[in-house]
């Protein structure tokens, strides 16, 4: 779920700003392009059962941002909003203004949006400060915010996993991809080798974030033939699982394996990867080449190489233990 920091208020006064975070399964460029348009907007932008009947979006500085949000009782409330702020796939801001469905004024909503590349995805990161016009009805829908963005942001992955081909979908497809990484670390060959091919080692990188994933099940034996697992659940609840065969090993020189990658039950990915080692003096450069079949429907557009990228990071901030 999303971490947030609920908000209080007291008579007379705006509530501090609600703060919240969330790592979607996308990649940034996705997650940005969900706020940019009506088309969007509307398949996503209401907690629950909610629904968006109405909407005009033009992501534009000065474009509306303008909705109508139905709640399962009927009744009715309406955002009006502006984009005041735009850095494509990195951060929007929208000045909106709430009423009732008579057109009251309710409150007021500077939300702040900063999207950014962490393993597993794109971290949004919200912020959103008040300023209240009708204390009573407003305060409530204030104590509310925290959760009603955690039952949006749900709505929100779920459209981006649906979007992505992550679900079950009528469609036989496969698409490829290949790409290639270096990295040069201040390390010995035998410290990069054992990161790689020794659980406890491994584990310190090869991993989700701390906070936003929580194991399920790791083992690891590497070996001609030997087998790998990693499974884990986000966040968001999505379990994505890792489960990798060695075809060749050789000691501190070369790895050569294959992995499928599921979410869920889903089996969205089968990939081959090879890592070499070269050094020189102390310092080790890891060069990883890999080829990946996306499957039915499941489109990577990249992401994989980001997260792989990140990973590899992480594996180079681990070696200065």
């Amino acid at each position: 779920m999303a971490r947030a920091i609920e908000t209080t208020t007291s008579a007379g006064a705006n509530p501090p700003p609600l703060r919240l975070s969330r790592t979607l399964h996308a990649r940034r460029q996705a997650v940005f392009m969900a706020w940019s348009s009506a088309e969007h907007v509307r398949r996503w932008f209401a907690p629950g059962k909610a629904i968006v009947p109405h909407a005009r979006v033009e992501m534009r500085v000065g474009g509306p941002f303008e909705l109508t949000m139905r709640l399962p009782e009927g009744v009715e409330h309406r955002v009006r909003g502006v984009f005041v702020e735009i850095i494509p796939d990195v951060r929007l801001v929208i000045d909106m203004r709430v009423t009732d469905g008579d057109g009251a004024p309710l409150l007021r909503a500077r939300t702040e949006l900063d999207f950014s590349d962490v393993l597993g995805g794109t971290r949004l990161d919200v912020v959103q400060t008040y300023a209240i016009e009708d204390p009573v009805v407003a305060a409530s829908m204030v104590a509310g915010a925290a959760e009603g963005w955690r039952a949006t942001l749900d709505q929100l992955e779920a459209e981006l996993i649906r979007d992505q081909g992550g679900v079950d979908v009528n469609e036989r497809s496969v698409t490829h991809a290949t790409f290639h990484l270096e990295r040069t670390y201040d390390a010995t060959r035998s410290r990069v080798w054992r990161a790689l091919t020794d659980p406890a080692a491994k584990a310190k990188w090869f991993g989700g974030p701390p906070g936003g994933w929580e194991l399920i099940e790791r083992h690891m034996d590497v070996r001609e033939g030997g087998t790998e697992r990693l499974k884990g659940r986000w966040e968001t609840s999505v379990v994505s699982t890792y489960d990798a065969t060695y075809h060749d090993v050789v000691p501190e020189e070369r790895l050569v394996y294959s992995y499928v990658m599921r979410m869920g039950e889903k089996k969205i990915s089968v990939s081959l990867a090879t890592m070499q080692l070269k050094s020189q003096d102390r310092r080790t450069t890891l060069l990883l080449t890999e080829q990946g079949a996306f499957l039915d429907g499941y489109d990577d557009a990249g992401s994989r190489e980001t997260g792989t990228a990140l990973l590899l990071d992480a594996l180079g901030a681990s070696l200065l233990d």
